[in-house]
């Protein structure tokens, strides 16, 4: 009986230091590519290191154990996960008098004077069984913008039935037929100007004119982590991130978590900034609803720059996808007034003055 107790305890010992290892990895992802793969999952290498410690606290390992607790709660803390109840306020989210920050399910309140505008985010599954579901969240959320990946040639036709609702519209292929993007528009794209589809159909960006005020709106997909070529994709899209205005909103299915050296990197080329997670997105198919939607993978992001204010993110229901949807309500900062200099306002009046007398 002893000898089966210490068995179980040194097994447990082990688990939690390779546990310990790949969770450290994860923090190295700029090094190497291989290393990031584990930053993605980092708060279930957490989670799972604390299980493994837990019991050991009862026995001579206890020190050891209780390091890893503290080492599994600070992981934990980095990567900013909501808790149940999600946190919806951007870390450029600049609060004005009468803002208020929004909770999913609570009423919004924002400044009487300031639009807000809603972008909805959708991996659409290439063989989605049940399109139609997608395009009632569609009807019923009535977004201005929307983002789409997998865009296959099924989506094609789908997204054909909303063409009325949304004139405006770029999909790009993806070479194998399958992994798409798309960018949907209630909104008209700014006049003199074109929508553009990255030569792989992995990124798509349009000028989307919000009330007179151009805005660069960019649907992006990337490939998976290593070993598979998710860093190379990165590089290749370096030159159109780069390309994206002053102010600009881009959402898609980046295949990697927010805190992951590949999401710091797309948004350091493009000079944007990442919106803390909405909490998981990519889901399981096969487990049941109330674990996926805490054992999935918060891999759809969102990201912004310039006169762009995220308020509120929320996941939707299920609409048949592998992902849900994230919706994004947003408005834009008004165009700030430069300071009048004194010295240049005392000397027009002193001109206006010896005109008048004149």
């Amino acid at each position: 009986m002893a000898r089966s107790r210490n068995m179980m305890i040194s097994v447990t010992f082990l688990a939690m230091l390779a546990l310990s290892a790949a969770l450290v990895a994860g923090f190295f992802g700029t090094l190497h590519p291989a290393f990031d793969s584990f930053a993605h999952f980092r708060v279930h290498l957490a989670v799972l290191m604390a299980l493994c410690a837990l019991p050991l606290l009862a026995t001579s390992f206890r020190l050891q154990a209780a390091a890893a607790l503290v080492f599994a709660v600070a992981a934990y803390a980095t990567t900013s996960l909501p808790l149940p109840r999600l946190w919806p306020v951007q870390a450029a989210y600049e609060a004005k008098p009468g803002d208020q920050a929004v909770y999913p399910g609570d009423q919004a309140i924002y400044p009487s004077d300031q639009a807000v505008y809603r972008l909805l985010q959708m991996n659409l599954r290439f063989d989605n069984p049940t399109p139609k579901k997608v395009l009632s969240l569609i009807g019923r959320t009535n977004p201005d913008v929307i983002t789409l990946d997998e865009v296959s040639e099924m989506w094609t036709t789908e997204l054909g039935y909303i063409t009325s609702a949304y004139p405006y519209r770029i999909l790009c292929a993806y070479p194998n037929g399958v992994f798409g993007v798309a960018l949907l528009s209630r909104r008209p794209f700014a006049a003199g100007t074109k929508p553009f589809c990255e030569r792989r159909g992995a990124m798509a960006i349009a000028t989307v004119d919000f009330g007179g005020t151009g805005v660069d709106v960019a649907a992006i997909h990337l490939s998976w982590p290593w070993p598979r070529e998710q860093s190379w994709r990165i590089g290749e899209l370096s030159g159109p991130l780069a390309s994206l205005g002053e102010t600009a909103i881009m959402a898609g299915d980046c295949n990697a978590a927010p805190w992951s050296a590949a999401v710091r990197r797309v948004a350091s080329l493009g000079k944007l900034t990442v919106m803390p997670s909405a909490g998981p997105t990519w889901l399981y198919i096969k487990l049941p609803d109330f674990l996926r939607r805490f054992a999935g993978l918060p891999i759809n992001q969102v990201f912004s720059k310039g006169a762009v204010l995220i308020h509120s993110a929320s996941r939707l229901e299920d609409t048949g996808s592998d992902h849900l949807p994230v919706m994004v309500e947003f408005s834009l900062r008004p165009e700030e007034k430069k300071p009048v200099d004194e010295d240049e306002t005392a000397t027009a009046s002193a001109t206006q003055s010896s005109k008048t007398k004149s």
